[in-house]
């Protein structure tokens, strides 16, 4: 029996295992909107904007391991998507995007609602497809999570014809996909991993840092096994938090240009750097030329185009992370690998690493008048400890979060690293939320970045997420005002955001409990009332808005050039100076 091409996409889906898919509907997808509402397997989530789909989708790949699945319509239905697509290419995120297109025999007649998907998504996305014939769909599909989910993940196009949906074919689903020119090597070079383990028996100052790839790789348990076997420290990424518990004795934390001191230190001074799964990434290296230049580099990464791409590897091993980490930790134990020898050659390098992070520990002054972000973000971790996913927009408070709230297993922090996407942070929660509803969601997020996606607040009311939204309202684009301060002289333009809406009564206007702590004494009560409350809920925390996010490694320097506290004049400004008049005289409304 004949199907249509929408009914084709549906048993598509269903055979890939897909039970939830966001977006909005429009003209030309329409018959895929009328054959999705007639069946029961596949769970429809309308959003309120079709970025919002794009990261829902990404929130819900990132916190299960599976693609996530967006769907919308042509022209501005595809445009809005756009942003979402290239956050999940530049972070690797598996995500098959389905958008309508005209039907064929108006394609490039400009057309109502006609845009040129594949072309526009071309450099944003791993694969893109127009499927001009209802014979292929199938196949396509099939190629598209498989693309999207294999080798190096990332999001994959599938632009579908108003009379492709239409149109009738013989449905018979592809048992597997073989792709000319596309097979990612899996099994690393069993001579290189060999030299590598020879290197990690020799070093005296060895680094593991590891990205989001080892995440990807489900290569948790193989990773914790090499930093046992070998007593290596580990740092990770933005991307990579949650690979190694963030609480183990051998965790220096996240690195980079507010990674933590003792473990900038440390990379800048190690002789070996094990990379895994990570692209050496400018947030990570500071200035290239004088990044870990004492160090051998072996780069462990499942796509050889980021090997050597930005830095120099002596020992490159093409491979799947936890392939090639499950082959090294068995070459390792061969090779008379004690954990307790181990321990001992490493000693001096771990004292080392400790004397670093005494003289200069994470650290903040909370005093009983206002607010400090890095006080809520530690409050909320010792309320919820290890029991959260937690999702972040980008700032600030991504970093406050970075900093203070460890995460220890993986796929339980969603952020954008890459492209760093302001409104991220509560659609990717809600896609976690939607696979896990019975978990605990957390979006750490800021009046800034909340804003740019709060209408889908309605969602998470709409299907009674108990997402617990925790804004730290500082009334400034944080990470923008701390730059004006330290290197434009305090001059605030457009980082000082004047009017904000009351977001108590924001929440209580979709149906949400809201509530407000402005004072330090406020906080935990509020926190705890948040985490309580069964249904969505949006804590509104306000902040200083003069608190700077420390260490910090400036544009330009190096890893081991950080600044940990504001400069004297700076911190003269704060006493009455320039940049405090600037907002005590109306350049901006800040919260009380």
């Amino acid at each position: 029996m004949k199907k249509t091409g929408a009914e084709i996409f549906c048993e598509s889906l269903r055979h890939e295992g897909v039970k939830t898919v966001f977006g909005l509907p429009g003209g030309v997808v329409l018959k895929i909107f009328d054959v999705l509402c007639q069946q029961k397997d596949i769970q429809f989530i309308l959003t309120r904007h079709e970025q919002g789909a794009a990261h829902m989708a990404e929130g819900y790949a990132k916190a299960t391991g599976k693609a996530g699945v967006a769907l919308v319509t042509s022209g501005p239905g595809m445009t809005n998507i756009v942003t979402g697509l290239a956050d999940a290419y530049m972070d690797s995120v598996p995500l098959v995007a389905f958008t309508g297109q005209v039907s064929t025999d108006l394609i490039g007649n400009d057309a109502f609602q006609e845009a040129d998907n594949v072309g526009i998504s071309r450099p944003c996305t791993k694969h893109n497809v127009l499927v001009k014939d209802v014979n292929d769909l199938a196949q396509t599909i099939k190629e598209a999570f498989y693309i999207a989910t294999s080798g190096r993940p990332g999001p994959v196009l599938v632009d579908i014809p108003k009379d492709v949906s239409i149109a009738k074919a013989d449905f018979k689903y592809p048992d597997k996909v073989s792709l000319r020119g596309y097979n990612p090597t899996i099994g690393g070079n069993k001579y290189q991993i060999k030299q590598a383990a020879e290197e990690i028996m020799r070093a005296k100052k060895p680094i593991i840092y590891v990205g989001g790839g080892a995440i990807f790789s489900d290569a948790a348990d193989e990773l914790r096994e090499l930093a046992e076997i070998t007593q290596i420290p580990v740092t990770m990424t933005l991307m990579g938090l949650g690979s190694f518990p963030g609480s183990h004795p051998l965790s220096l934390g996240m690195l980079g240009m507010h990674g933590a001191y003792w473990t900038n230190m440390a990379m800048h001074h190690c002789d070996l750097l094990i990379a895994v799964g990570a692209r050496f990434d400018d947030r990570v290296t500071g200035k290239l030329s004088e990044f870990c230049p004492e160090a051998r580099v072996v780069h462990i990464d499942i796509d050889p185009t980021s090997i050597k791409k930005t830095f120099h590897a002596h020992i490159p091993i093409v491979g799947d992370v936890k392939t090639v980490l499950r082959e090294m930790n068995v070459i390792l134990r061969s090779m008379d690998g004690n954990p307790a020898e181990m321990k001992a050659l490493k000693a001096p390098w771990m004292k080392q690493i400790d004397d670093w992070k005494k003289a200069h520990p994470l650290s903040y002054k909370q005093d009983d008048k206002v607010v400090k972000p890095q006080f809520v973000v530690e409050k909320l971790y010792e309320l919820t400890k290890h029991e959260a996913i937690v999702a972040t927009d980008v700032g600030q408070h991504q970093m406050f979060a970075a900093q203070y709230f460890k995460g220890n297993r993986p796929r339980t922090w969603l952020t954008s690293g890459g492209l760093g996407t302001m409104g991220f942070g509560f659609p990717a929660a809600i896609g976690a939320q939607v696979a896990f509803p019975d978990r605990l969601v957390l979006c750490i997020t800021s009046e800034g970045s909340f804003q740019m996606n709060l209408q889908e607040l309605v969602v998470a009311a709409e299907h009674k997420l108990p997402v617990k939204i925790v804004l730290l309202n500082n009334g400034v684009h944080g990470m923008v005002r701390q730059w004006q301060d330290l290197f434009y002289e305090g001059r605030y333009s457009a980082s000082l955001l004047g009017k904000l809406p009351d977001f108590v009564k924001l929440a209580d206007a979709y149906g949400i409990l809201g509530l407000r702590a402005e004072k330090p004494g406020e906080v935990e009560s509020v926190l705890k009332e948040g985490l309580k409350h069964k249904g969505p809920v949006l804590m509104d925390i306000h902040t200083d808005p003069f608190e700077n996010c420390y260490p910090m490694i400036p544009a330009g320097g190096a890893q081991h050039e950080m600044m940990l506290e504001d400069p004297p004049e700076l911190k003269l400004a704060r006493k009455g100076g320039p940049h405090k008049r600037k907002v005590d005289e109306g350049e901006g409304v800040l919260p009380a």
